[in-house]
C-alpha cells in the first residue's frame, strides 16, 4: 500500500547521516595530519609563534574542513550542473587579474574580493578539472576516436592554460595544462592522437624559451648555475641544500634550525616550509612528510577506481593528478631538481587561495566515493 511505502521511506535526516558515514574518514584523517604538520611547520617559521603564519592558516584550514565536507556531501548531478558555470567563473576571475590584478614578484597573479587576496590560478585548475569530468562523462568510449569531439575539451583547457601565461605565472600554467592532458587520456584519448600533440613539444623549447620572461630565463639559469650568483639570483636554491643538508637523519631540533630561525632561509613560510621541515626534522621527518603525501595521492586514486561512473572517476582523478603536481613541483624546487617556480606545498604552505581551492577540490573527491554507486548518474554510454 502507498501508505506502507511513505512509512518505510528513508526521511531526509536518515539520508544525510547516511551520506555522512559514506565519507571516508579515514582520508579526512590523513588531511587533517597534513594540517597539522603545516600548523607546527608555519608556527617555527613564525619564531615559534602562532602569530603572522599558523594562527590564520588553521582558521582556513577549519573553514576549508566544512566547506569540504558540505561539497563531498552534494550529489554529483548538482555538481554537473553547476560545472560550467564554476569553469565560466574562474575564467573570468583569470580574465579580471589581467586588468585589476595585484602585482607581486614581477606578475599579477592576485585579486582582492572582499578585502582579501585570492589567487584565481588557484581555483581555475580545481574548475577544469569539474569542467572536463562533465564533458567527458557525455562522451563514450567509440566517440572518443573522433577528433572533433576533443576540440571543447581542448579549448577548455587552453583558454586557461593561455590566461596563466599572460599573467605571467608559467609553473601553474604547466600543470593545469598536464591535469587537462591526464584527464584526456584518462577519459580514452587514443595512443594516436596524443602521439600527434606531443610529437611538436621537444621543436618548441628553443621558441619558448625566446618567449620567455626575463625574471623565467634567470630562473632557468640559476637552477643549471646556482653558484654564477650566490648571493642574487642563486641565493633561493643555494640556502634552500643547506638548510635540507644540515638537518641530517634526525634534524637539528625543533624551532632549532640554523638556516630558518636566523632567516637565511628565504620564503621559509611558503615556497620553501618543506626546506624548514628538513632542516629541524631531518632526513626521517622529511620522509614522514612524503609519505602522508604520498598517501593522499594513493587514496585518491584508489577512491577514483572504486567510481562506477566515468564522472566521478575522472573528478577523483583529475584532483589527485593536481595535489600530485603540486607536491611534486614544489619538492623538486626546494631540492634543486628543478627551477624555482613558486609552487606551495599543499596544506602546510602559507597561503589561503591554494588552502581554500584544494579543500574544495577534495570535497569533489569525496563526493566521487560517497556516490561511487549512485544510480541517478549513468555510465556514460547510456548518458545520450
Amino acid at each position: 500500500m502507498n501508505w506502507q511505502k511513505r512509512l518505510w521511506r528513508p526521511e531526509p535526516s536518515f539520508r544525510l547521516l547516511g551520506k555522512l558515514l559514506q565519507i571516508n574518514w579515514l582520508y579526512v584523517l590523513l588531511i587533517c595530519v597534513l594540517a597539522g604538520v603545516g600548523y607546527l611547520a608555519l608556527y617555527s617559521a613564525g619564531g615559534g609563534s602562532a602569530k603572522p603564519f599558523a594562527r590564520p592558516q588553521m582558521v582556513r584550514f577549519g573553514f576549508g574542513l566544512v566547506m569540504m565536507i558540505t561539497v563531498a556531501l552534494t550529489s554529483p548531478r548538482l555538481l554537473r550542473l553547476l560545472s560550467i558555470p564554476v569553469y565560466l567563473v574562474a575564467v573570468t576571475l583569470l580574465a579580471l587579474v589581467l586588468h585589476m590584478g595585484h602585482v607581486g614578484k614581477g606578475a599579477e597573479r592576485w585579486i582582492n574580493l572582499a578585502g582579501l587576496q585570492f589567487q584565481p590560478s588557484e581555483f581555475a585548475k580545481i574548475a577544469l578539472v569539474l569542467a572536463l569530468a562533465s564533458w567527458f562523462h557525455r562522451i563514450d568510449n567509440k566517440r572518443m576516436g573522433n577528433p572533433l569531439r576533443l576540440i571543447p575539451p581542448a579549448l577548455l583547457t587552453l583558454l586557461p592554460v593561455g590566461l596563466v601565461l599572460k599573467e605571467p605565472n608559467l609553473g601553474t600554467a604547466v600543470i593545469i595544462g598536464l591535469i587537462g592532458a591526464t584527464m584526456f587520456f584518462a577519459a580514452g584519448m587514443r595512443l594516436w592522437q596524443i602521439a600527434l600533440l606531443v610529437a611538436p613539444v621537444p621543436f618548441l623549447g628553443k621558441f619558448i624559451y625566446a618567449h620567455l620572461h626575463d625574471y623565467q630565463k634567470a630562473r632557468i639559469d640559476t637552477f643549471l648555475h646556482p653558484e654564477h650568483d650566490p648571493l642574487g639570483a642563486g641565493y633561493n636554491i643555494i640556502q634552500s641544500k643547506i638548510a635540507l643538508g644540515s638537518g641530517g637523519m634526525w634534524g637539528e631540533g625543533y624551532l632549532r634550525g640554523t638556516q630558518g630561525q636566523l632567516n637565511f632561509l628565504p620564503e621559509k613560510q611558503t615556497d620553501f616550509i618543506f626546506t624548514m621541515i628538513g632542516e629541524e626534522w631531518g632526513y626521517a621527518g622529511a620522509v614522514s612528510v612524503i609519505g602522508l603525501l604520498a598517501l593522499l595521492v594513493v587514496g585518491g586514486m584508489l577512491m577514483s577506481m572504486r567510481s562506477r561512473n566515468q564522472f566521478g572517476r575522472l573528478l577523483a582523478l583529475g584532483i589527485s593528478v593536481d595535489f600530485f603536481l603540486y607536491c611534486a613541483v614544489n619538492l623538486s624546487m626546494v631540492m634543486g631538481v628543478i627551477p624555482v617556480g613558486g609552487v606551495p606545498l599543499p596544506l602546510i604552505s602559507y597561503g589561503g587561495s591554494a588552502m581554500l581551492t584544494m579543500m574544495f577540490g577534495f570535497g569533489l573527491l569525496l563526493s566521487s566515493w560517497v556516490h561511487r554507486n549512485d544510480r541517478d548518474l549513468p555510465a556514460a554510454r547510456d548518458d545520450h
